[in-house]
């Protein structure tokens, strides 16, 4: 029964319950756990990059110190870790951890103590938990500590169910970054050399208070060409996305190869890299 009263428990720190709904309260419960958190990393330090349908699973590492005689067997207390904007007693957005216990290793002990490193992970479902662009920004960490009591018997006539939430604030920090996309289609396909040749494209991002991607418009990108044979690309123009995005610009055909179209990213959205365009000189 610990399962949905936990994620019960959980889901009221993540909204705001913290706050303990405005209502007065000393700063920490009578039986707050004595633990010490080390830095949080989340996606390897990597920016969380998010479109608009598909879940992104986010690895998470952590460590902590606990009393030797505290024992987290994630069915009476648990400990994870979540992601929030703003204040953690009033945040604008939050990610939970997995509710699954996390894969732990004992690192270090004292008489009185022991130290273990963590790892767990992050689900981000843009179309339930991402609402608008604001939440493409810096994100915080912070260490969540449920414990729960249950009297489920209901023989008596009734039931109780107590819960405690302890956090630990700015633990770490994570970025989430709107997905970008990115398209390139080159005109006349054969053309002839020396004649002139047409590479359009679209540069959009993910707008998550939509649901789709939208066109992302006033950004640099480069037109990079290259030769059939060769090892790698050279940038052969910047342009600036227009209406929609709308990307488009000429060239002389000179030789046969690919053009693609490269973004290199916004704080808020994600570099992308077209697919390439091979193009056949006659």
């Amino acid at each position: 029964m610990w399962g949905p009263m936990r994620k019960l428990a959980i889901g009221a720190a993540v909204s705001g319950a913290l706050a303990l709904t405005g209502l007065a309260a000393p700063a920490a419960l009578a039986d707050s756990p004595d633990l010490a958190f080390g830095a949080v990393t989340v996606n390897n330090d990597k920016s969380i990059v998010v479109g608009t349908n598909a879940t992104v699973t986010v690895p998470v590492t952590y460590s902590f110190t606990r009393p030797s005689d505290l024992v987290i067997d994630y069915k009476n207390n648990f400990l994870g870790v979540i992601l929030y904007r703003g204040s953690l007693a009033d945040p604008a957005n939050a990610l939970e951890s997995s509710s699954n216990a996390p894969t732990c290793t004992t690192t270090a002990t004292t008489e009185t103590t022991v130290t273990e490193s963590c790892r767990t992970t992050l689900t981000v479902d843009p179309r339930e938990q991402l609402h608008s662009a604001a939440d493409a920004t810096a994100w915080k960490a912070a260490a969540v500590y449920v414990r729960s009591y249950m009297d489920m018997d209901d023989s008596d006539g009734h039931i109780s169910f107590e819960t405690g939430v302890d956090a630990w604030v700015n633990l770490g920090t994570a970025k989430l970054q709107r997905k970008a996309g990115l398209g390139t289609n080159a005109t006349p396909e054969p053309v002839v050399k020396g004649k002139t040749l047409t590479v359009k494209g679209k540069l959009t991002r993910a707008d998550w208070a939509k649901g789709t991607f939208t066109g992302y418009k006033d950004q640099k990108v480069i037109l990079q060409f290259k030769a059939k044979g060769a090892a790698s690309y050279t940038d052969v123009k910047t342009i600036t996305s227009g209406t929609g995005g709308a990307l488009s610009t000429t060239v002389k055909a000179t030789k046969d190869g690919s053009y693609r179209y490269k973004f290199a990213g916004t704080s808020t959205t994600a570099a992308k890299t077209s697919a390439a365009d091979y193009v056949d000189v006659k």
